[in-house]
Protein backbone atom coordinates (compact mmCIF):
# COMPACT_ATOMS: atom_id res chain seq x y z
CA UNK A 1 0.00 0.00 0.00
CA UNK A 2 2.96 2.49 0.18
CA UNK A 3 2.51 2.88 -3.89
CA UNK A 4 -1.04 4.44 -2.83
CA UNK A 5 0.45 6.97 -0.17
CA UNK A 6 2.77 8.03 -2.84
CA UNK A 7 0.07 8.36 -5.07
CA UNK A 8 -1.47 11.26 -2.35
CA UNK A 9 2.09 12.00 -1.89
CA UNK A 10 1.97 13.57 -5.49
CA UNK A 11 3.47 10.66 -7.27
CA UNK A 12 0.82 10.30 -10.30
CA UNK A 13 2.47 7.42 -11.57
CA UNK A 14 1.16 5.50 -9.10
CA UNK A 15 -2.66 6.33 -10.12
CA UNK A 16 -3.12 2.99 -12.02
CA UNK A 17 -3.06 1.41 -8.06
CA UNK A 18 -6.68 2.79 -7.50
CA UNK A 19 -9.55 1.08 -9.25
CA UNK A 20 -11.36 3.00 -12.22
CA UNK A 21 -14.57 2.64 -10.04
CA UNK A 22 -12.66 3.69 -6.80
CA UNK A 23 -14.36 5.53 -4.15
CA UNK A 24 -13.01 8.13 -1.43
CA UNK A 25 -14.96 9.27 1.52
CA UNK A 26 -13.31 12.65 2.20
CA UNK A 27 -14.70 15.51 4.23
CA UNK A 28 -12.98 17.74 2.27
CA UNK A 29 -14.52 16.69 -1.38
CA UNK A 30 -17.56 18.46 -2.39
CA UNK A 31 -20.48 16.08 -0.45
CA UNK A 32 -18.07 14.31 1.26
CA UNK A 33 -17.25 11.78 -1.55
CA UNK A 34 -15.04 11.59 -4.64
CA UNK A 35 -15.92 8.40 -7.03
CA UNK A 36 -13.61 7.18 -9.75
CA UNK A 37 -10.00 7.46 -10.63
CA UNK A 38 -10.45 10.51 -12.98
CA UNK A 39 -11.56 12.65 -10.06
CA UNK A 40 -9.00 11.07 -7.44
CA UNK A 41 -6.55 12.53 -9.59
CA UNK A 42 -8.25 15.53 -9.69
CA UNK A 43 -9.25 16.04 -6.08
CA UNK A 44 -5.39 14.97 -5.16
CA UNK A 45 -3.88 17.52 -7.33
CA UNK A 46 -6.19 20.34 -5.80
CA UNK A 47 -4.19 19.27 -2.38
CA UNK A 48 -0.96 19.54 -3.83
CA UNK A 49 -2.33 23.21 -5.66
CA UNK A 50 -3.30 24.56 -2.28
CA UNK A 51 -0.53 23.23 -0.33
CA UNK A 52 2.09 22.48 -2.57
CA UNK A 53 4.66 20.62 0.45
CA UNK A 54 1.98 18.47 0.90
CA UNK A 55 2.89 15.23 3.05
CA UNK A 56 0.92 12.24 3.96
CA UNK A 57 2.68 10.12 6.24
CA UNK A 58 1.49 6.43 7.59
CA UNK A 59 2.44 5.97 10.78
CA UNK A 60 1.48 2.21 10.72
CA UNK A 61 -0.56 -0.11 8.83
CA UNK A 62 -2.14 -3.73 9.13
CA UNK A 63 -3.50 -5.84 6.36
CA UNK A 64 -5.78 -8.92 6.25
CA UNK A 65 -8.10 -10.48 3.64
CA UNK A 66 -8.03 -7.15 1.48
CA UNK A 67 -8.63 -4.68 4.34
CA UNK A 68 -6.18 -2.41 4.78
CA UNK A 69 -6.33 0.00 7.56
CA UNK A 70 -4.37 2.73 8.46
CA UNK A 71 -3.43 5.47 10.81
CA UNK A 72 -1.88 8.69 9.23
CA UNK A 73 -0.64 12.28 9.61
CA UNK A 74 -1.09 14.91 7.45
CA UNK A 75 0.99 18.56 7.08
CA UNK A 76 0.81 21.05 4.68
CA UNK A 77 1.17 24.72 3.93
CA UNK A 78 -1.70 26.43 2.88
CA UNK A 79 -0.19 28.52 -0.18
CA UNK A 80 -3.47 27.94 -2.49
CA UNK A 81 -7.57 28.59 -2.70
CA UNK A 82 -8.57 25.91 -0.86
CA UNK A 83 -12.36 25.06 -0.32
CA UNK A 84 -12.91 28.49 -1.42
CA UNK A 85 -10.66 29.64 1.33
CA UNK A 86 -7.70 32.29 -0.22
CA UNK A 87 -3.94 31.16 1.01
CA UNK A 88 -3.27 31.82 4.27
CA UNK A 89 0.22 30.62 4.49
CA UNK A 90 -0.45 28.61 7.67
CA UNK A 91 0.76 24.98 8.75
CA UNK A 92 -1.82 22.37 8.79
CA UNK A 93 -0.90 19.33 10.44
CA UNK A 94 -3.81 16.83 11.11
CA UNK A 95 -4.18 12.63 11.95
CA UNK A 96 -6.47 10.17 11.53
CA UNK A 97 -7.42 6.48 10.49
CA UNK A 98 -8.60 5.46 7.33
CA UNK A 99 -10.38 1.83 5.96
CA UNK A 100 -9.27 0.98 2.62
CA UNK A 101 -10.69 -1.99 0.33
CA UNK A 102 -8.28 -3.45 -1.99
CA UNK A 103 -9.54 -6.02 -4.50
CA UNK A 104 -7.56 -7.37 -7.27
CA UNK A 105 -4.38 -5.28 -6.22
CA UNK A 106 -6.16 -2.37 -6.69
CA UNK A 107 -7.69 0.61 -4.08
CA UNK A 108 -11.63 0.25 -4.14
CA UNK A 109 -12.83 2.11 -1.36
CA UNK A 110 -10.85 4.53 0.95
CA UNK A 111 -12.98 5.48 3.95
CA UNK A 112 -10.70 8.39 5.66
CA UNK A 113 -11.64 9.56 9.90
CA UNK A 114 -10.55 12.73 10.92
CA UNK A 115 -11.51 15.60 12.60
CA UNK A 116 -11.64 18.02 9.99
CA UNK A 117 -13.01 21.19 12.22
CA UNK A 118 -9.13 21.04 13.53
CA UNK A 119 -7.81 21.87 9.76
CA UNK A 120 -10.86 24.49 9.53
CA UNK A 121 -9.24 25.73 13.07
CA UNK A 122 -5.79 25.99 11.61
CA UNK A 123 -7.17 27.59 8.48
CA UNK A 124 -9.21 30.25 10.63
CA UNK A 125 -8.40 34.21 10.05
CA UNK A 126 -6.89 35.73 12.70
CA UNK A 127 -9.29 37.20 15.23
Amino acid sequence: MNEYTELWNGDFSKLDVVADSVTVYHDAAPGGVVGGRDALDAFIRQFHDAFPDFQLAVDEWMYADGVAMKEWTMTGTHEGQFAGLQPTGREIESSGMAKVLIEGGEVQVDRLYYNPQLMAEQLAPEK
